[in-house]
């Protein structure tokens, strides 16, 4: 009888106690039971260690590690060492999925001869569920060629009429919404960079584990549940280290586009990643009182960096109101940048 494949789910887990258990649930019960959970307690100080200690205990599938709180991307790389699966998939603690996921996904892969399987997610608000996908087909098949024009090429940065849609500059790069053939993430040595270095993660991640695709699948099953709450958004907190970590984010993007016989490209894409993160950047000053709020915005769209990128920037692509954005940005109107992001925040 030939051997089902295995996947390991990795589950980073920081102090997400009331979010746990629905998270576990998900993933103890799927369909499919060729599965390993390596979750990864980040020194989480709530029940969180002791709730995973419980589950532990009843599923066999379960693994428990604990470590001293090292950052999210620490978790998952301790996760990914630990792993034994022929495929691999990121779970965060806060978020659940389907239960036919693993079954759905596995299968895709296994008929496909598939290095990567994926699928879009829902928003969870607490009043409203929210789609999030850039595909709209049912089912795609990647070939190497497709898969780096479609995909690989919009993880850098979103490019073509796709910058119609600038909310969708991440909407690929999670690294959560995926089926790994492992093999893959190990013959590139990816591994997950502190976010306390670059601010986030998964898309220098997929950079480097995504560029040796052959073949991909995309299946628009909404399996993922992404948990958002106002105490995630941008504009809650002011980060005032986002800027500067974004900065060497792209910097160790641009290292590893450059490797690529189509860098020219790439680095296109990525100069509109630059370009369209004065939104995020944006929302992150507004955070401030107003009049700081707008120092910061004017300090932005002063950056040597941010100017030279949005010089670069394509216009044609953009609806109108986008296109009204990032020609305030062109023009270095600070004040209508203030103004059209405080729009954006109250839409968000």
């Amino acid at each position: 009888m030939e051997q089902t494949p295995k996947i390991s789910i990795i589950v980073p887990v920081y102090n997400v106690e009331p979010y746990l258990r629905q998270c576990m649930d998900s993933l103890i019960n799927q369909t499919y039971q060729n599965i390993e959970i390596i979750c990864v307690d980040d020194g989480s100080t709530d029940a969180s260690g002791e709730i995973l200690e419980r589950y532990m205990a009843k599923s066999a599938n379960v693994q428990v590690v604990h470590q001293k709180n090292s950052g999210l991307s620490a978790a998952r790389n301790i996760g990914f060492s630990f792993s034994t699966g022929d495929y691999i998939m990121y779970v965060d603690s806060d978020d659940w999925i389907d239960l036919e996921t693993c079954e759905v996904a596995v299968n895709t892969a296994t008929e496909h001869k598939a290095d990567i399987v994926f699928w879009p997610y829902i928003r969870e608000f607490d009043s409203a569920q929210l789609p999030k996908t850039m595909f709209f087909d049912d089912f795609i098949y990647f070939d190497q060629e497709s898969f780096f024009t479609q995909v690989y090429t919009t993880i850098s940065g979103l490019h073509g009429t796709y910058l119609k849609h600038p909310e969708n500059a991440d909407t690929l790069v999670t690294a959560w919404g995926k089926l790994y053939r492992k093999a893959i993430i190990a013959e590139n040595n990816a591994v997950f960079v502190d976010t306390k270095e670059i601010g986030t993660e998964d898309a220098l991640y997929n950079l480097c584990v995504l560029r040796s695709v052959k073949r991909g699948v995309y299946i628009r099953r909404y399996f993922n549940h992404y948990r958002k709450t106002n105490s995630m958004s941008l504009t809650s907190t002011y980060k005032p280290k986002l800027r500067s970590q974004w900065k060497r984010l792209f910097e160790h993007m641009r290292l590893v586009v450059q490797k690529s016989e189509h860098c020219n490209n790439l680095l296109a894409a990525l100069n509109n990643r630059i370009s369209l993160s004065i939104i995020g950047l944006g929302l992150n000053a507004l955070a401030l009182p107003n009049r700081k709020a707008w120092r910061e915005i004017r300090s932005i769209l002063s950056d040597p960096e941010y100017r030279a990128a949005i010089k670069k920037l394509p216009m044609r692509y953009f609806l109108p109101h986008w296109w009204v954005f990032f020609a305030c940005c062109k023009l270095n109107f600070s004040a209508g940048v203030f103004l059209l992001l405080k729009c954006i925040k109250r839409m968000k």
